[in-house]
């Protein structure tokens, strides 16, 4: 997978299109809370196994440092359960990077306990909350069909 096309000529260059997607998909029954934190745990993993996500590290014109973060926006969906469920299968279907976070995980408060969760639970009885889908951006569009924009 490449990731962006920019534009070759001299001096101002376009703005960066990047052939990848980053999305998050929300059930739609979510507290605002609960939007956030599975949104920020959702794609907390991902520069570790897509490290070409993560741009250069920050600093400010005094020369403080800041961490790198990801080098594109994060789109983030909401949707039914049912759409949900129909995004899961068809993002492990295209064997895209998928990340999950079940119902489960809102009682658990560690990241040993939220992978025993996850891993009690068969595929297709996960109750989905949300998922986080990288890939090629029409796989992940086709991933994303029947789920709107987070407002």
């Amino acid at each position: 997978m490449g990731n962006t096309h920019e534009n070759a000529g001299g001096g101002e260059s376009a703005p960066v299109r990047f052939d990848t997607k980053i999305a998050v998909l929300l059930r739609d029954d979510l507290e605002t809370w609960q939007r956030l934190n599975v949104t920020a745990f959702l794609v907390s993993g991902l520069g570790t196994v897509a490290p070409e996500v993560i741009g250069e590290p920050y600093e400010d014109a005094d020369a403080t440092a800041y961490l790198p973060m990801l080098r594109q926006p994060v789109l983030v969906f909401e949707g039914a359960e049912e759409t949900l469920t129909a995004a899961h299968t068809k993002a492990l279907s295209r064997s895209l990077t998928v990340a999950v976070f079940t119902s489960d995980l809102f009682g658990t408060g560690n990241d040993r306990d939220n992978r025993a969760a996850v891993r009690a639970v068969g595929r297709d009885a996960l109750d989905l909350v949300g998922l986080a889908v990288y890939g090629a951006r029409n796989a992940v569009d086709k991933v994303l069909k029947g789920s709107r924009m987070h407002p």
